[in-house]
């Protein structure tokens, strides 16, 4: 796997990946062949290429695909605070989407940023070293490549950090004259170069937004060619009907739809992925410009502070802590989440068991980790909604958990569907956080290709690659060939694996050596190099090409 220079070493503009299986992304048998890159680009592929003074790389019994596209990330503040961003470009992974689940950072005002801080606390934690001055998209953006990151990143404007920046966090429906000024903030953020809109429909403040709101910003996306991600109102006891809302607005407005981590969670939708890829079929078929993403797993993630039912969490985290302090909330609370179903648990009761920790805000708290809310409960002697309220308050709301309540048959099914692309969905902060942050991308190769035979090695990486890059409306990534940028990964189709377990998640990946972003090597021999080659990638630009 060694070439003629040392990992990482800077030998020249070009490089020649020699003998290995390419897998171009086209979805077509690989092929034995060579690939050049000369600077950011892909220069030439074919048989027995030679480059004079090239640095050489062995790909042999390897293969060659195009650099993976993370469909769903949670890095917004990991790429701005950790430059080697190990988790993801050691599973191969050269392009991230950020602003996910209608929350993050931009935009903001100075009234909304220590709310959003506090609120995103238990998603990104709360790193030292960062002044939060960014208030716009294009002064994230900028931050981003000001800063230097491992790979490429795309943002999607949360709609509900828009919302707060307008209406405030009350449950209320927006004035026409605040619509208009969501609408500006969306455009503003689709001109500073912005992939769309995410939306995040059982978190406070987008989970207030009626359908109708909803559709006036998608339709300001559509103008601007983005595409909308929501995470939806519900994948539990309502989750049909709430994916049939994203569908309509979809075809209302004309606006493309991304249906991010798409499954049927909760016992209640064992085995019914059949009935959701009958509404996404249909969709496609009135001419919905639609696509979906997953992570392969059974277990979800968020924080513990979701659950609540919205009501609760009206007026942002110190208005929660405050009335979390009232007896009578409490069991109003308890009664919601143990017998109706909350909004924010998706509709269904919850059952303590399948709620294990996995992060904590306060290092004094930390025994909680990796223990179920069940078991906490049980050894304090306690309801377990008496030691959620407790562990919430203590850790003013920034814990964060797995939640076991997939399905495997769901998985597969969804894994399957030809407008199937990879997400990850993984959040990077807390003890033990879910192995998709390290895991999703080998796992897919090794488990889902190479073990199970779900998809095939030349299916998965279009799913991986070209179908997230298509959807980006990238034209020069996802695909191998002269001219495209050389971002790339080689991995071993034989011993490719995920090794990040739920009791050890933060485990580097088996057989990925080289990953390449702009044709520098960011993964060389299995270890990072230290090179920052990626950069905010920016829409308006690149549909311009």
């Amino acid at each position: 796997m060694s070439g003629e220079a040392a990992p990482g070493a800077s030998t020249g503009a070009s490089t020649l990946l020699r003998g290995g299986l390419v897998l171009d992304g086209s979805g077509s048998p690989g092929r034995v062949a060579d690939v050049l890159l000369h600077g950011d680009r892909i220069a030439e592929v074919g048989r027995h290429l030679t480059a004079p003074g090239a640095r050489i790389i062995d790909a042999s019994g390897l293969a060659v695909a195009p650099g993976f596209i993370d469909m769903h990330a949670h890095s917004d503040l990991a790429v701005l605070t950790d430059s080697a961003h190990l988790a993801k470009v050691s599973q191969g992974v050269t392009t991230e989407v950020l602003g996910q689940d209608g929350l993050s950072y931009v935009p903001a005002t100075d009234e909304t940023m220590p709310i959003l801080r506090e609120q995103l606390a238990g998603w990104n934690g709360v790193p030292d070293g960062l002044d939060f001055s960014w208030r716009s998209v294009a002064d994230y953006l900028a931050a981003v490549d000001a800063r230097g990151t491992a790979a490429n990143v795309a943002y999607l404007i949360p709609q509900g950090s828009v919302r707060m920046a307008v209406v405030g966090t009350e449950n209320r429906r927006a004035t026409p004259a605040e619509l208009d000024g969501m609408r500006a903030i969306v455009a503003a953020g689709m001109r500073d170069g912005a992939f769309g809109l995410s939306s995040g429909l059982t978190y406070v403040p987008g989970m207030f937004a009626d359908t109708a709101e909803l559709a006036a910003l998608c339709a300001v996306v559509a103008e601007h060619g983005g595409f909308y991600a929501p995470h939806q109102r519900s994948y539990g006891a309502g989750a049909l009907d709430a994916y049939a809302e994203m569908v309509a607005i979809a075809r209302d407005t004309g606006c493309a739809l991304h249906l991010t981590h798409a499954t049927m969670n909760f016992g209640v939708n064992r085995g019914r992925a059949a009935d959701l890829v009958d509404l996404i079929d249909g969709a496609i078929a009135d001419g919905v410009d639609l696509t979906i993403d997953t992570y392969p797993y059974l277990a979800g993630s968020t924080t513990l502070a979701a659950l609540l039912p919205s009501w609760s969490a009206v007026g942002g985290p110190e208005a929660t802590i405050a009335r979390l302090a009232d007896p009578a909330v409490r069991a109003s609370v308890a009664h919601e989440l143990e017998v109706v179903g909350t909004d924010g648990c998706h509709g269904v009761p919850v059952d303590w068991a399948t709620i294990e920790i996995s992060g904590v805000r306060d290092p004094a708290l930390s025994a909680a980790v990796g223990r179920t809310v069940a078991a906490i409960a049980a050894d304090q002697g306690v309801p377990p909604t008496e030691a959620y309220f407790d562990l919430l308050v203590a850790d003013r709301l920034g814990t964060s958990i797995l939640q076991h309540v997939g399905d495997e048959q769901n998985v597969r099914t969804m894994m399957r569907h030809p407008r199937h692309a990879g997400g990850s969905d993984g959040i990077l902060v807390g003890a033990k956080p879910h192995p998709r942050s390290w895991g999703t991308f080998p796992r897919y190769l090794g488990h889902y290709v190479r073990e199970e035979g779900v998809l095939t090695l030349e299916d998965a990486i279009v799913h991986l690659s070209a179908r997230p890059a298509a959807r980006l409306g990238l034209a020069d990534r996802g695909r191998i060939a002269p001219g495209m940028i050389a971002d790339l990964v080689i991995f071993d189709p034989a011993t490719v694996a995920d090794r990040a377990t739920y009791d050890d998640p933060r485990q580097q990946a088996a057989g990925i050596p080289w990953v390449f972003v702009a044709g520098r090597p960011v993964i060389a021999d299995g270890r990072r190099t230290g090179e920052t080659p990626g950069r905010a990638l920016r829409k308006a630009l690149i549909t311009n090409i």
